[in-house]
């Protein structure tokens, strides 16, 4: 097998948490050989932790090194760092969110095809064995009437505090400038002047509720209409109605609970003869199963409920397998930037939708 040389960019809690564990367990796919953070702390204790030779401050000295490919896992926005990737000539894997504007996306599809490399939009959600499952049940369908999403979100330290993550302070506050400035930059390309209640509820939608949409959109296909959308309780909930073609509704709804342990993200199919449900544990943890419960009626008129066993590799693993399967074998990028674009543009129109309070057609 061929093992891939990798690069990480970005040392914080989803780098610890499951990213290097995971490319340490996949010893026969990749070779990790140098990291990177603006901590010198985070980067050289990363490096220790992992067993990874190299580790610098300087993104572009990882780029300057003999890696075939990075891993951007660092602050938002990325777009800056994965375009000089690819003029580096590296496959890149980049996590969600991808990018905020239009904009961004496009000129990294460019930069992608220019290089004529592998790039990844970190999905692991649809790399779940779970979801897989689940779709293969929703594609038998005839058809479905009705979607519902519930994302139930705690914050995050609650989970995190289970983990062993090394945080360090030795970046100084002046470090952080040129990121914030293209953020506001991606922020005004994407949405223009609105107010900060849509502020809050667009990048609620690009980081969070990421994966409640590209989630959706796999499934179904990409909604023809936002009909709907809601942002309440001082921007710490979103509900939102979108249109399918086949006249179909999906009421998805996320809300913040920070101070309530348990986290709850579904996604509910459906149809006149079969509903197919899946929900998810919390991205920041380790070992638990996703679920897949299907209701249904038989041939001979009997109504019948299953929750099937799940396989028990993680998506994150299968993520990074299917990332090395695409640079190696020639695989179709299951989540590639062209399809991140559908979900940037749906976010977009999402925002518009609420801020101008009228439905908005999806092309």
């Amino acid at each position: 097998m061929n093992r891939v040389k990798i690069g990480v960019i970005g040392c914080g809690a989803i780098a610890q948490v499951h990213h290097l564990p995971n490319l340490n367990q996949l010893h026969r796919e990749f070779d990790v050989q140098i990291v990177c953070d603006l901590s010198l702390g985070a980067a050289e204790a990363a490096a220790k932790r992992f067993n990874v030779p190299q580790f610098v401050t300087d993104y572009t000295k990882l780029l300057d090194s003999d890696v075939d490919a990075v891993l951007l896992c660092h602050g938002d926005p990325k777009t800056e760092v994965a375009l000089a990737a690819f003029e580096a000539g590296k496959h890149v894997f980049i996590e969600k969110p991808v990018c905020f504007s239009l904009q961004e996306i496009d000129s990294m599809i460019a930069a992608e095809k220019k290089a004529g490399k592998v790039a990844q939009a970190g999905y692991m959600k649809v790399h779940d064995p779970a979801f897989q499952l689940a779709k293969h049940e929703v594609d038998t369908m005839d058809s479905y009437r009705f979607v519902q999403i519930n994302h139930l979100h705690p914050n995050n330290r609650l989970h995190l505090s289970q983990f062993d993550v090394e945080r360090f302070d030795d970046v100084l506050p002046d470090a952080f400038a040129p990121a914030h400035a293209a953020r506001e930059s991606a922020l005004s390309d994407a949405i223009g002047d609105v107010s900060s209640e849509a502020q809050r509820a667009f990048f609620l939608l690009s980081g969070s509720m990421i994966h409640d949409i590209y989630s959706l959109r796999v499934m179904l296909g990409s909604p023809s209409e936002v009909i709907s959308a809601e942002v309440w309780s001082g921007g710490q909930g979103v509900s939102i109605v979108f249109g399918f073609p086949n006249g179909a509704r999906c009421i998805a709804t996320w809300v913040d609970l920070p101070d309530l342990w348990d986290f709850r993200e579904t996604l509910e199919i459906y149809g006149d003869n079969k509903r197919v449900l899946v929900s998810y544990p919390t991205g920041f943890s380790r070992g638990i199963l996703s679920e897949v419960t299907i209701h249904g009626i038989d041939a001979d008129g009997t109504t019948y409920s299953k929750t099937p066993a799940i396989d028990w590799e993680s998506a994150f693993v299968r993520e990074l397998r299917h990332f090395h399967a695409c640079i190696t074998e020639d695989e179709t990028c299951y989540t590639s930037l062209e399809s991140a674009r559908d979900d940037i543009e749906l976010i977009i129109n999402i925002v518009k939708c609420y801020v101008n309070g009228k439905p908005v057609k999806c092309r």
